[in-house]
């Protein structure tokens, strides 16, 4: 008899007689092999994730050239693995030995000492430190540090009447938030973000020099906080009870920076292309009828920033619910975005739903997910109070999309709207408003002042004009 999964779909093997069909040429599984990393796969995702889920709710995959790895496409299974740190460890460190040392996907797989490539008391105590490192910036001032960093973007472009919202805005906006986070130096601030998105493409050939990069980068920026302590994370990681070891401070910073900029800006860049091409939102004869912040759940349903993630090594074999089998000595990857499209989830993908993976689940869940929230709400709801004509400048299925087996990420994503001046004259009439930006506080939207009232944020003063020096750094002015 053939195994079932929980749902009751055949796996392992096609039912009898059914002979799978081949690829076309171009195709990211056209040999038998399906590749994550090939541009094809990025252009059309989820017909890879179907054709994946027909094998079952886990399949072979390539996430790099001779690198193979489990794909999890079934939500139900997705939350058997997660939940089951037992059988699926984190530490790669005995996969990490058979792979080559310049594998663009080790930077991204490869064991560091922080909590998510730990488990126990170990992943414990480092939580505890990155938990408590968080926490020290309130809502209130991480909106004011989002406020401020959008207007001096939005300063630059406003009044050309056009731009690409992924370059000139979702992609710094992260970055100038962090920056204040951490209090990093502009040089600083730049030569780590260039490392981490060589990283997280996975393809590049220069990886384990991006990889080297950041951990000079960060061992650069202890070293300062060390010598001149602040109100910053970095400080207050230092001081910490725990006292984390040096290479578990790198490790913790180093993961902050990595999960908070760069999935950020795609969370941006994503929900900002929904709300330009979806008639739900945008305005027209009867007006959107659906909030920011519900675009922003519907994101993390459909297109989470991080696809592919949440890996897990299983030492030996691993037979899950219906005689599922995992092999052991090979990563293991939660495709969140499949597993969010689980035809098993029909009805749970209703409108303010939040069950969703984007944050993955257990005990390695995002700990910085209502930061990631609030950074994106504020930076979508400011972009729209002061450029509510906004419209893309391309045909949404023109736009295209960075390969990488990781992320969700977009190429550019060009607009235009009627030039407007700085934030310093445009706030004195803001003009209607077609965008239905939520009306409450929700939890992605902290209770706070919103984008609106803020007299202070978008004046002159030390911030801002610090933020100024820093775009004009990126800009190589």
């Amino acid at each position: 008899m053939t195994p079932t999964d929980p749902l009751g779909q055949d796996h392992v093997h096609p039912p009898e007689g059914r002979q799978q069909p081949m690829p076309p040429p171009g195709c990211p599984a056209h040999d038998g092999v399906t590749r994550l990393y090939v541009p094809e796969f990025a252009a059309d995702p989820n017909a890879v994730y179907e054709s994946l889920r027909a094998q079952g709710p886990v399949a072979p995959v390539e996430i790099a050239p001779g690198v193979p790895a489990t794909l999890v496409t079934s939500y139900a299974t997705a939350l058997e693995v997660l939940r089951d740190p037992r059988n699926f460890p984190k530490d790669p460190r005995r996969w990490q030995q058979t792979i080559p040392a310049d594998s663009p996907v080790l930077p991204m797989l490869m064991y560091r000492e922080n909590c998510l490539f730990t488990d126990g008391e170990l992943h414990r105590r480092l939580r505890s430190a990155l938990n408590d490192g968080l926490s020290g910036v309130d809502s209130g001032t991480l909106r004011g540090y989002v406020e401020r960093g959008a207007a001096t973007l939005i300063d630059e472009f406003a009044p050309v009447g056009e731009a690409d919202l992924l370059t000139q805005y979702g992609r710094l906006l992260p970055i100038l938030v962090f920056d204040q986070m951490f209090n990093t130096p502009p040089h600083l601030s730049e030569r780590l973000t260039k490392a981490l998105g060589t990283i997280f493409e996975g393809v590049a050939a220069d990886a384990e020099q991006a990889n080297t990069e950041l951990v000079l980068c960060t061992v650069e920026l202890v070293e300062m906080r060390r010598a001149e302590p602040g109100r910053d994370i970095v400080s207050w990681l230092i001081a910490h009870p725990a006292e984390l070891t040096q290479e578990e401070l790198l490790s913790t910073i180093m993961l902050l920076v990595a999960a908070g900029i760069e999935p950020t800006q795609n969370l941006i860049a994503n929900v900002l292309r929904l709300l330009l091409s979806d008639d739900r939102f945008a305005g027209g004869l009867t007006g959107g009828s659906v909030s920011v912040d519900d675009a922003l759940v519907e994101i993390l349903w459909t297109d989470p920033p991080m696809a592919n993630y949440a890996t897990t090594h299983p030492i030996h074999d691993v037979y899950l619910a219906g005689g599922v089998r995992i092999p052991g000595d090979r990563p293991v990857l939660i495709s969140l975005a499949a597993a969010n499209a689980d035809p098993a989830l029909s009805s749970a993908r209703a409108s303010g739903n939040r069950a969703h993976l984007a944050w993955s689940a257990g005990p390695h869940v995002c700990p910085a997910q209502s930061q990631a929230m609030t950074i994106a709400a504020v930076a979508v709801e400011t972009l729209l109070d002061r450029l509510p004509d906004l419209e893309l400048a391309v045909p949404v299925d023109d736009l295209t999309w960075r390969p990488g087996p990781f992320h969700r990420a977009l190429n550019a994503l060009p607009v235009r709207f009627p030039a407007v001046r700085p934030s310093a004259q445009t706030d004195e009439n803001p003009g209607d408003n077609r965008w239905n930006v939520s009306p409450a506080p929700t939890s992605s939207t902290p209770q706070a002042p919103t984008s609106k009232e803020r007299p202070g944020s978008s004046g002159s003063g030390e911030p801002r004009r610090w933020l100024n020096s820093l775009v004009r750094w990126w800009r190589g002015l």
